[in-house]
């Protein structure tokens, strides 16, 4: 688990291309301090697992499925990437509960800067929009935000300087595609509420006492 504050922009240094897998090798001297195998670390909020850790870059294995889901499928050496270890227990949390498992990718469709800060519109699959509203949580490759606006195929957030500096959202142009994972508690939420939504019958049991009703 993650919680979207970013440690440090690293750098893609290799990439190899497998059948149906892909293995990346990036340099970050601050993740892979104390890094070991097995370890977690997310990339661009992909949560990615290192099986290789060399002076400051580690390399991990992506699969198929996070191939097929996230912008990681054209990445190439020399990129910037977000980088940041596994949540700790006991230490802040900055964030808010991201797990690295990306649910799509969107696409910048355009900034607007200003002083202090930058407003970013980002158009998103419209299958996600119903998870974003005002001043939720969403997690644009790796980085915690929260929705300024929302629509139903795009969102906007505001970046301050330091989310500018210290990230790869600070150079993305319009065009560019980017990890999203929206909050997964408005995922469980749309589960456990579904079948009362739906105006099914339920069963509960209470003191071994069950009960039905349709909602």
């Amino acid at each position: 688990m993650f919680t979207g504050i970013v440690e440090e922009r690293g750098e893609v240094v290799a990439v190899q291309d497998l059948p149906d897998a892909a293995r990346i090798t990036i340099a970050g001297p601050l993740v892979t301090s104390d890094a070991r195998i097995g370890d977690s670390i997310s990339v661009n909020g992909v949560c990615l697992t290192v099986v290789e850790v060399a002076e400051s870059a580690f390399t991990a294995d992506v699969m198929r499925e996070t191939l097929v889901r996230s912008s990681l499928d054209k990445i190439a050496a020399g990129e910037p990437v977000n980088l940041e270890r596994a949540a700790e227990v006991g230490k802040r949390f900055g964030g808010h509960i991201v797990q690295g498992h990306v649910d799509g990718t969107g696409v910048v469709l355009s900034r607007e800067s200003s002083e202090h800060w930058d407003l970013v519109r980002i158009g998103l699959p419209p299958k996600l929009s119903r998870y974003l509203v005002e001043k939720g949580s969403i997690t644009v490759d790796g980085v915690s935000l929260t929705v300024v606006d929302v629509a139903d195929d795009w969102f906007s957030v505001s970046l301050i300087p330091e989310t500018l500096r210290a990230t790869t959202l600070g150079v993305r142009t319009a065009g560019d595609r980017v990890n999203l994972e929206v909050d997964v508690v408005a995922k469980y939420v749309e589960r456990l509420a579904a079948p009362h939504l739906a105006g099914k019958t339920v069963s509960t049991e209470h003191n071994g006492v069950s009960a039905e009703g349709a909602l």
